[in-house]
């Protein structure tokens, strides 16, 4: 298929690697597009709007890829005018593809462990405080969302609350963390990798785990063990507790995106863990 030459994340691959074809792949989000040079080998080009998450994602790649020892695509190119990314393909089975209950998804999930606590043990540090007072503060900011859009009774505002006073006194562990894990972000097949590294930051440790807590392992409690086993060792009871302790803030987002999104899914979502918090 011929490429838009107008488009920026085809003038990027046409610099960087010669002159490309688009591969259709209808699973693709709009700002996504794989393309193939002549010798058949395949990119995938990703346009950013918001420059923030742009400048995330060429640190995550240029700075921290490295510490997940080739388990994430390459970047090949990149263009700061147009916050155009050129990364190589990786080949395989999207994660929530899996079937549900399959040893594969089992393996999945202690691959996942296993690739994660590579990141967290090379990038492992400890919070002076800082970090649990912005973690705090970005709790407080969405509870302002939610009450701003009438999402939140006066007993959940309250809990909401309570919370983000316990986070902020809570010392925690930092690494570099990737933010957004979870099979949607995870390609298997002949090896783990890891996708979409626009979120990651140094954050709190545990928080790397909340996606899946909160979103999977509920109903799957082997799928945590698989996690763990692979990740060489379960949450102490601490830190559990702190682990649940962030749910407040996958509640407080997924009800203010649910609304924005007119998401239903994802606001029963923010309603479930919210019920669990309480």
């Amino acid at each position: 298929m011929t490429p838009d030459p107008d488009d920026p994340r085809v003038q990027l691959a046409n610099r960087a690697v010669g002159e490309v074809t688009t591969v259709a792949d209808p699973a693709l989000p709009p700002h996504l597009l794989r393309l193939a040079d002549s010798a058949g080998n395949t990119y995938v080009a990703k346009q950013h709007w918001r420059s923030a998450r742009y400048t995330q994602e060429v640190t995550a790649y240029t700075i921290w890829a490295d510490r997940l020892h080739g388990h994430a695509p390459e970047l090949v190119a990149r263009r700061d005018s147009t916050r155009t990314l050129l990364l190589t393909a990786v080949h395989g089975q999207r994660g929530q593809t899996l079937l549900p209950g399959s040893p594969e998804e089992e393996q999945a999930h202690h691959d996942a462990g296993f690739v994660l606590q590579a990141l967290h043990r090379s990038t492992a540090g400890r919070s002076a405080g800082a970090l649990s007072v912005e973690l705090a503060t970005r709790l407080g900011s969405w509870i302002v969302k939610a009450e701003q859009a009438d999402l939140l009774s006066g007993p959940e505002r309250r809990l909401l609350c309570r919370i983000a006073d316990e986070l902020a006194a809570t010392p925690m562990d930092s690494a570099v963390c990737h933010l957004d894990y979870q099979p949607q972000n995870w390609i298997t097949g002949d090896e783990f990798r890891v996708i979409d590294l626009e979120h990651m930051r140094r954050d709190a440790r545990v928080r790397d785990f909340a996606r899946l807590e909160f979103r999977r392992w509920q109903a799957a409690s082997h799928l945590r063990d698989a996690f763990f086993n692979g990740y060489g060792a379960h949450p102490s009871a601490t830190e559990q507790r702190l682990l649940e302790r962030f749910g407040a803030i996958e509640a407080a987002t997924a009800l203010v995106r649910g609304q924005e999104r007119e998401d239903p899914v994802l606001t029963a979502h923010g309603r479930t863990v919210l019920s669990r918090l309480g």
